[in-house]
């Protein structure tokens, strides 16, 4: 009987947590995410270029550890800082923004250490190929913001990808390596 008890209450604990578990939707703030990437030029510099078009929102359930983020990048928005340079990158011959528009990232599986989230893992499209892909948190952070009067819940991402699985093949006759360094910084308000 005692056994049964015990069993009937911590089921009915269990029960009552998930009933407190609530998942929040975040909006993306444009003006504090940004995506860039990082390739190796010659082994002599590295050039950088960013996304400056980008909208996307995040689900959190942060007492079950779950959540969802969506983030897509338009294509024709990359900023290298060289109009020319961008024109390049978004040519054909690399990104395609003309036939593939957008870039975008679902991600559907959090990992949490305590209360932060320290990877995040999904599918990452590019070109219009499809690949699986880890973020991993570099700092993550919710806090009430004094301006926006919400919360606030952000990181700082990173990852490496192989682009020629995305099919940007650019420059690999040339030397260019295949590993590209993608950082996002993300922050989302909650609505």
């Amino acid at each position: 009987m005692r056994t049964a008890f015990f069993a009937l209450a911590t089921a009915a604990a269990l029960m009552a947590g998930a009933a407190h578990a609530e998942t929040a939707t975040y909006a993306v703030d444009p003006t504090h995410t940004f995506a860039t990437f990082e390739i190796s030029h010659f082994g002599a510099s590295v050039n950088r270029a960013r996304f400056d078009k980008k909208e996307g929102s995040v689900q959190l359930d942060k007492a079950a550890k779950t959540g969802k983020v969506e983030l897509t990048l338009q294509m024709d928005s990359i900023n290298s800082g060289t109009a020319p340079f961008n024109k390049h990158l978004q040519s054909a011959e690399i990104f395609d923004a003309e036939k593939f528009p957008t870039a975008k990232f679902v991600g559907d599986k959090f990992t949490f250490d305590g209360d932060k989230v320290v990877s995040v893992s999904g599918d990452l499209t590019i070109k219009g190929k499809t690949q699986p892909v880890t973020f991993k948190a570099n700092q993550f952070a919710c806090y009430d913001s004094p301006m926006v009067k919400r919360e606030v819940c952000g990181g700082d991402f990173e990852t490496t990808i192989d682009r020629t699985a995305f099919g940007v093949d650019y420059g690999i006759a040339y030397g260019f390596p295949k590993n590209v360094r993608i950082v996002a910084q993300i922050e989302a308000i909650k609505q």
